[in-house]
């Protein structure tokens, strides 16, 4: 049956790993739920017409029933008169076997309505019985339709982290990273290997400007200058 081949092709929908190379399964899904509920109605229109033939060949079955007693009744009643002398024997011997005729065409009739009635009342029956698997199959693709569309949330909010995580990677984003911290530990040594040269001169220059230095010897000769003025100078220095 095509519903068969659309619910499995909603399950191959569903199993299948390469999402990006099939059909939407959301939409697929819902297509197939939309596809079982025109199902549906179609099944639910021939129940209506099934049932309307059953209750026909019921009715021509009680019909044809009632026909066939009426004309048994009707032929004992004219044998009866026939025997009572209100009418003449062979005529109500004709008659009677006229109704009895009758009666035996409105049993073959009875009989085929009742055949008919047995075959529609199957009919029903497997109608309804297709019914409501369809309805049983809908309300549960309905109740999967929640699941897939909760899973395509997650499969999409998942694919889309790692595809951010696999393209952070395939840029060299990391090594990237990586690359600048050891920049900025270059240039941390660098700096400190310049602070130690700026110290290092800093320290020469002192020396060599203490080495330098004269202002204690100009100070010693200006005071020898002074003594020899005041005549303070001793005289072994004379």
């Amino acid at each position: 049956m095509n519903l068969f081949k659309r619910l499995f092709k909603i399950g191959q929908a569903e199993t299948n790993s390469a999402i990006d190379n099939m059909e939407d399964p959301i939409k697929m899904t819902e297509q197939g739920i939309r596809d079982m509920k025109l199902d549906l109605d179609k099944s639910l229109e021939a129940l209506a017409q099934v049932k309307a033939l059953a209750i026909r060949a019921k009715n021509d079955q009680d019909e044809f029933q009632n026909k066939a007693e009426e004309y048994q009744n009707k032929a004992i009643i004219i044998l009866k008169k026939g025997h009572s002398k209100e009418m003449e024997s062979a005529e109500a011997d004709r008659l009677a076997k006229e109704a009895l005729v009758q009666k035996e065409m409105a049993d073959q009739q009875m009989i085929r309505a009742k055949e008919e009635s047995a075959k529609f009342d199957n009919n029903v029956a497997q109608l309804q019985k297709n019914i409501q698997t369809i309805k049983a199959n809908i309300g549960n693709w309905e109740n999967e339709l929640k699941t897939l569309k909760a899973r395509v949330k997650v499969s999409n909010a998942t694919k889309s982290l790692n595809k951010q995580m696999a393209e952070l990677d395939s840029t060299g984003t990391v090594s990237m990273l990586e690359r600048m911290k050891e920049k900025v530990a270059q240039e941390e040594a660098l700096a400190e290997a310049y602070g130690d040269i700026a110290n290092a001169s800093k320290s020469i220059d002192d020396e060599i400007d203490k080495a330098a230095d004269t202002t204690k010897a100009k100070a010693n000769d200006d005071l020898e200058k002074l003594k020899n003025q005041l005549g303070l100078s001793n005289s072994k220095d004379s």
